[in-house]
């Protein structure tokens, strides 16, 4: 349908197994996209159940962390669909919560390489194929604006995502690819839950109480409503917006 918001547009999604991932993919299919959908494990992205559009995706397991994984998916994407309309750099991982002195090395690497690495090699192998007038979204966080103690790995990763936007938002300017970060709030998924969990057995006080205690509009986001925005910034309703940071955490950054 031509009154589709992206009709015809082809859209790669990484980190596409999670529940925003997931409910973006939906929403970019409903609104007339063909979607690529990236995961580490192949059933986790069968498991995700969008077989009334068989034809409009492809799921294709990779390490976003590597750059042959990376190539190759791009590749599976430009060979099923052509060139690249939307890409979402989506995928990551939370790591621990330590004191400086005793964040383990191997976790602080792990966590750069999924969300900054990760979204860096989507970007060098992605926009090369990518057709002029198209937008990149990267999935930072409520974390990639503030700071909080032990979080020394999530919240650095999600920082680095702002930078490398906004030199890739000036840098693809002149071919009218827009550059944004995606920044949610605490999320109603497992992701969070394993967040909240730590902190209560951390605290002893409840994670989900505490977190909807200082999020102005009270509650966690559903998955949907992050899917919005992203299909906001992958269409032309942001049309004109690029190198901003769009805030989906119900004020949590006031």
């Amino acid at each position: 349908m031509s009154g589709q918001l992206l009709n015809e547009k082809n859209c790669v999604i990484t980190g596409g197994a999670g529940s925003v991932g997931a409910a973006t993919a939906r929403r970019f299919l409903e609104e007339g996209a063909r979607v690529v959908l990236v995961d580490l494990e192949a059933p986790d992205l069968e498991a995700i159940g969008l077989s009334e559009f068989r034809d409009r995706v492809l799921c294709v397991a990779a390490d976003v962390s590597d750059a042959a994984a990376t190539a190759a998916y791009v590749a599976a994407a430009t060979e099923r669909f052509g060139g690249i309309d939307v890409l979402m750099s989506n995928a990551g991982n939370f790591g621990t919560v330590a004191p400086i002195e005793s964040f383990p090395v191997e976790v602080f690497d792990s966590v750069l390489a999924v969300h900054v690495r990760g979204a860096f090699l989507a970007c060098q192998h992605a926009v090369p194929k990518m057709r002029d007038g198209g937008s990149i979204i990267i999935t930072s966080s409520v974390a990639g604006v503030t700071g909080d103690a032990g979080v020394h790995g999530y919240i650095t990763a999600k920082h680095a995502q702002v930078g490398l936007m906004r030199c890739l938002a000036k840098e693809l300017a002149p071919r009218r690819i827009r550059v944004n970060t995606l920044h949610p709030g605490p999320v109603d998924n497992s992701f969070q839950q394993r967040v909240e969990d730590g902190f209560t057995a951390a605290t002893g006080h409840d994670g989900t109480e505490y977190f909807n205690s200082i999020i102005p509009l009270g509650r966690h986001a559903a998955p949907a409503e992050i899917a919005s925005s992203a299909l906001f910034l992958a269409s032309d309703l942001s049309s004109f917006s690029t190198g901003t940071l769009h805030m989906v955490d119900g004020g949590m950054s006031i």
